[in-house]
């Protein structure tokens, strides 16, 4: 038995995955906003649970929303905050007692989708997350790559491409910077679009559902939300020319984007035929606590 831990900005999910990958044991808690001590400690309470239900687990990885600083050793370039500049992956090694491994979320949710999910046997998989954050992971056969900053695939804090005179210098980012593709292409970016458009107040599944049934507003947004979206990746296929890319998180489960957004992209992508496919994730949101677990299968 292997378990993974997804911790993410408001619930921390557990689950224990057999020699096959069948989940045998699951369960999620909230979050403790703000608390560094009260996240180790909630994770710490989530696997004695799995191993009082599962027995003593063969090994324990960890979906982080953000990642270790290979500097530093500390976490960097989370959106859970309080992790910044703490030494997680010690102090929670200490509260469990052993060795663990770690990888940013988006890293894991790639990992999950390349190993036996909607991306299996593809050569290189870019895993998106598209959410209250935007991020990004690359699997190249079947290997997770982190790179030397720690921050491969980090494609939601580049500036979004070839905007256009009304994109600019775009929102305020809380990286510090405006424009980056992840103040677009967010959920609260979405939002936040349509807001301006309509003075309209929905987030991103209600604007699509609207979108559906004939509204003509809804549609106005979804349309630029899906020339940005293609832009966006666009430039990841023109960098990386993947075989798959994977859409997670909220925003990922429009079923639009699946046809919108490769009808688009070839608008942008360097190259007379854009074979690379768009796919929803096979394991939906359990993606990300699978990908943690298969950490130590991979490396």
């Amino acid at each position: 038995m292997r378990i993974g831990v997804d911790i993410g900005g408001t619930k921390i999910e557990a689950a224990a995955l057999d020699a096959d990958g069948t989940i045998r044991w699951r369960q999620r808690a909230a979050t403790p906003q703000g608390d560094y001590a009260g996240t180790i400690a909630t994770v710490q309470a989530l696997v004695a649970a799995a191993e009082a239900e599962q027995g003593q687990a063969r090994s324990v990885g960890i979906a982080i929303p953000g990642m270790l600083s290979p500097e530093t050793g500390l976490v960097k370039n989370a959106n859970s905050t309080c992790l910044i500049g703490r030494p997680f992956d010690r102090d929670l090694e200490t509260a469990l007692n052993r060795p663990l491994r770690f990888a940013n979320d988006a890293n894991c949710f790639a990992l999950s989708e390349a190993t036996d999910g909607a991306a299996k046997g593809a050569a290189v998989v870019f895993g998106v997350i598209l959410g209250t954050g935007v991020g990004g992971g690359v699997v190249v056969h079947g290997r997770v790559l982190t790179g030397p900053n720690a921050i491969a695939g980090e494609w939601g804090h580049s500036p979004l491409p070839w905007p256009r005179d009304d994109e600019r210098p775009g929102p305020p980012c809380y990286c510090g910077k405006n424009g980056c593709t992840e103040t677009f292409l967010s959920g609260p970016g979405f939002a936040r679009d349509h807001h301006t458009a309509t003075r309209i107040e929905a987030d991103a599944g209600t604007i699509a559902a609207q979108a559906a049934a004939g509204d003509r507003e809804a549609q106005d947004s979804l349309a630029r939300y899906v020339d940005r979206l293609a832009r966006g990746l666009a430039t990841v296929i023109n960098l990386l020319d993947p075989d798959v890319i994977v859409l997670g998180g909220g925003v990922g489960q429009i079923e639009a984007l699946y046809d919108a957004v490769p009808q688009r992209w070839g608008a942008y992508v360097f190259s007379d035929k854009v074979a690379t496919r768009l796919v929803p994730p096979h394991w939906g949101d359990s993606s990300g606590v699978r990908g943690a677990a298969w950490l130590w299968e991979t490396r």
